[in-house]
């Protein structure tokens, strides 16, 4: 009588081997682009640019009838900020909510002597037919 062949390491686990490898490459690349958002938007967070558009609209009275207090800023910031020393351009879009809406904050403005002056600043509020203009003129 002829024992049966003994089979190897691969040939008995392969079953759960290959499908645990695949789940480990893929969080792998969650766990990178995760990373890489938390960096971008950690960047754009702690700008000047993002910090002073949110405290003016934050601090309008109508920003505050509108969505109610606390407003908190959003997670997903977008838009560009491009700084080089003292001067620098950013065209943003911040989302923030209230207790009672949803609004966007829009700022465009340019960094020169190390200051940011916006050439516009607004918020539009979910189901307002007008954005809330938070410059008087343009700085």
């Amino acid at each position: 009588m002829q024992q049966p062949e003994k089979r190897g390491w691969w040939s008995r686990n392969w079953k759960w081997l290959v499908p645990v490898g695949c789940l480990g490459m893929l969080a792998a690349v969650a766990v990178v682009i995760v990373l890489i958002a938390t960096l971008v938007f950690g960047a754009l967070k702690s700008s000047d640019v993002y910090k002073q558009a949110l405290a003016k609209a934050t601090a309008n009275p109508t920003v505050i009838s509108e969505l109610g207090e606390p407003i908190e800023p959003g997670w997903l910031v977008s838009g560009s900020i491009s700084v080089s020393g003292s001067s620098g351009e950013a065209d943003i879009a911040i989302p923030i909510s209230g207790p009672k809406k949803s609004a966007t904050i829009y700022a465009v403005g340019r960094k020169s002597a190390g200051e940011w002056r916006f050439s516009r600043l607004e918020v539009e509020v979910q189901n307002r037919p007008l954005r809330i203009k938070l410059l008087d003129s343009p700085e």
